[in-house]
């Protein structure tokens, strides 16, 4: 186990690409981020990668974000938790994490979409104050609708 007091989050840098592929395809049975696209995001200007970890080599989770030029509204595109971390305060801390960055990067919002077969993920969502906006019909690669969630970023935009 470990106490969320001790998860730790922070940009990804290109010496995580392993460790994040990795985590993708120990999580997620479709839709998956590929090597070259985790390789891409590392270097863009418009996302941002962040990983969770209690200590050096213990790496328990990520989140990807995505930013729109001109847009007030921040995207989370992936939230992936290790299966032996989950409910420990991981998926919380980076979440917390991407409304700090989204904050930074002067949006008022933060939007996602969700498997509405994921109940685990729904729960997180919601408990930390996203709210369903939508579903999208057939979004995910093997068919699966996803609802939509949005929620407004923690204090005022950076001016």
């Amino acid at each position: 186990m470990t106490p969320a007091a001790a998860v730790r989050v922070r940009r990804a840098e290109l010496f995580d690409l392993d460790d994040l592929v990795a985590l993708e395809e120990r999580t997620f049975d479709s839709d998956r981020l590929s090597r070259t696209q985790y390789r891409r995001h590392l270097d863009s200007d418009s996302a941002k990668v962040l990983v969770a970890s209690a200590g050096p080599h213990r790496f328990l989770g990520t989140a990807v974000l995505f930013f729109r030029k001109h847009s007030r509204v921040a995207r989370l595109y992936s939230l992936a938790t290790i299966p032996e971390a989950r409910g420990q305060g991981v998926g919380s801390a980076l979440l917390a994490a991407a409304d700090r960055l989204a904050r930074r990067q002067r949006c008022n919002a933060l939007r996602l979409e969700v498997r509405v077969d994921n109940p685990g993920a729904i729960r997180l969502y919601e408990r930390l104050g996203f709210h369903r906006i939508g579903r999208r019909s057939g979004y995910y690669e093997d068919g699966a609708d996803a609802w939509r969630y949005e929620r407004l970023v923690s204090g005022p935009a950076a001016s």
